[in-house]
């Protein structure tokens, strides 16, 4: 790979790539319609953020930060990560690890005290990076109910 990787948050101009790179890189079946609904219901609450990684003009790689704060001393201000996805070709390049490095930079830049990461049991190569970024595996369950 030549040329840099750069980090930018997300447009509504960039919605509809996002949700092809992460219906190739998580199976899902999101449609372009929903997303663009969702994001322009949220694109001003700056606790909702979509970064984005570009080569050469494409969308190569993403993840969702939502920031949350509490009332809590201990929680602090902490923020979720999800969806972080690299184009299967461009996977094995750092370019998962440089986006982390720009994950904790907005997060730092929020106040938060702690970065959590929600990620399926299968990506199991996704978790080895997380590892060796420094995420730890929580003792806790995710737990989940449909309404």
């Amino acid at each position: 790979m030549q040329e840099k990787v750069t980090f930018r948050i997300a447009n509504i101009n960039d919605v509809e790539a996002i949700i092809k790179l992460c219906n190739e890189c998580f199976d899902e079946n999101t449609s372009i319609d929903y997303a663009k609904k969702i994001f322009l219901e949220t694109q001003n609450d700056t606790n909702q953020i979509y970064l984005i990684g570009e080569l050469n003009g494409q969308i190569i790689a993403h993840t969702k930060i939502t920031v949350i704060p509490t009332i809590y001393e201990k929680m602090n201000t902490y923020a979720i990560i999800n969806h972080v996805c690299v184009k299967p070709e461009y996977r094995r390049l750092n370019i998962a690890t440089k986006m982390l490095d720009e994950v904790s930079k907005i997060c730092k830049e929020k106040k938060c005290v702690a970065i959590e990461l929600w990620s399926n049991n299968f990506r199991v190569p996704a978790h080895a990076c997380y590892k060796k970024y420094g995420f730890l595996v929580n003792d806790a369950k995710f737990f989940s109910k449909d309404i």
